[in-house]
């Protein structure tokens, strides 16, 4: 199989320049893109010996939906720049491989076309200045099956990014929201003035759906997203995609992780590329791993039969480094499986 790194420099060949930029990007002169990467290659794994190890399992589960390893699916926008099948054929790999799917609310292919083929799936929002539109897709995602709603909170306003200046999707491609077509609409129809109370807002719209709010990289915020009623929180810098210099997601988790406890699940993306990272980011307080551009590579380079091995893959990964470590599933994965580099705050 295939890794991350091999998908990638095979969609670099596969896909336009211009398409291939735009996912590989990140924001300002990419220093979080970097630092993502590097800060979980600084974490290292302390196994255990001599304990059985005859029989590893992966399954777990986020939000009370089986899944079968902590590796799942990030919401990316404009599939169909990777593939003509975009989200419909990311959507189906991801169910084949027994993972759970989020949808970007850029996504360019429709909500029953997506919830047609998916396995378990979350919807992710911008809240936009347009709030009857932003309840349009909201009660057309709780119709259509989605089990959660994930309230992007690190997108005020969309920054810089270092190798492109536009989104480049034709008129053509399809959206999910029709209205959001141009790169002038994806800066200027998201409200800047989104607060903690808006986590309520989405539940009640969604009729009780769990909201969970992505792009937390501090405490004292995590913890007021739970106070709030999320029902959990996802660490992110938005793949680096936003504020460069920003925190590393596997230096922010363990933070995170301290400030809510275990009062509610906690995500993490950014630079997750293997399934070591996928332990360590267990070992530092994360519920479940999430993948973004890797699965857009394989979409980009296989369909769904390549988000589908990708998926796979890891989780064999992930399989292999829990039987390393001395861990039998999942949860005996905790905290004193990692070391960390010195001054660096471990949760607690």
């Amino acid at each position: 199989m295939a890794s991350p790194a091999e998908w990638e420099q095979a969609a670099r060949a596969a896909l336009p320049a211009d398409v291939y930029d735009y996912i590989a990007t990140g924001s300002g002169v990419e220093e979080t893109l970097a630092g993502n990467d590097r800060a979980w290659h600084e974490v290292a794994l302390r196994p255990r010996v001599l304990r059985d190890v005859s029989d590893v399992e992966t399954a777990t589960s986020v939000l009370g939906t089986p899944v079968a390893s902590p590796v799942l699916v990030a919401p990316t926008g404009y599939h169909r720049l990777a593939h003509p099948d975009g989200e419909v054929a990311t959507a189906k790999g991801t169910a084949e491989a027994g993972s759970l799917f989020v949808l970007s609310t850029r996504a360019t292919a429709s909500l029953d076309e997506v919830a047609a083929v998916a396995g378990p799936w979350w919807m992710q929002h911008y809240l936009l200045r347009d709030r009857d539109l932003t309840a349009e897709i909201v009660r057309g995602a709780v119709d259509a099956g989605a089990r959660a709603l994930v309230l992007t909170a690190d997108t005020p306003y969309v920054a810089t990014k270092a190798r492109v200046g536009a989104v480049p999707v034709g008129p053509s491609v399809p959206r999910l929201v029709p209205a959001m077509e141009t790169r002038d609409d994806e800066g200027t129809w998201q409200d800047p003035a989104v607060t903690f109370k808006d986590i309520g807002w989405l539940r009640e719209l969604s009729g009780g759906l769990p909201v969970v709010v992505k792009g937390v990289l501090r405490g004292d915020d995590a913890r007021a997203c739970v106070d709030a009623g999320a029902a959990a929180v996802w660490v992110s810098n938005h793949g680096a995609r936003q504020l460069d210099g920003a925190i590393p997601t596997a230096v922010a988790l363990p933070q995170v992780r301290a400030a809510v406890g275990e009062a509610c699940e906690v995500y993490v993306d950014g630079g997750i590329r293997t399934g070591r990272d996928v332990v360590r980011a267990l070992a530092l307080g994360a519920t479940a791993a999430f993948v973004g551009r890797p699965a857009l590579w394989a979409l980009g380079t296989g369909g769904a039969d390549g988000v589908r091995e990708l998926l796979t893959s890891l989780q064999a990964e992930v399989a292999e480094t829990l039987a390393l470590c001395g861990c039998r599933s999942v949860s005996d994965v905790n905290a004193d499986l990692a070391a960390v580099p010195p001054g660096r705050a471990m949760r607690g």
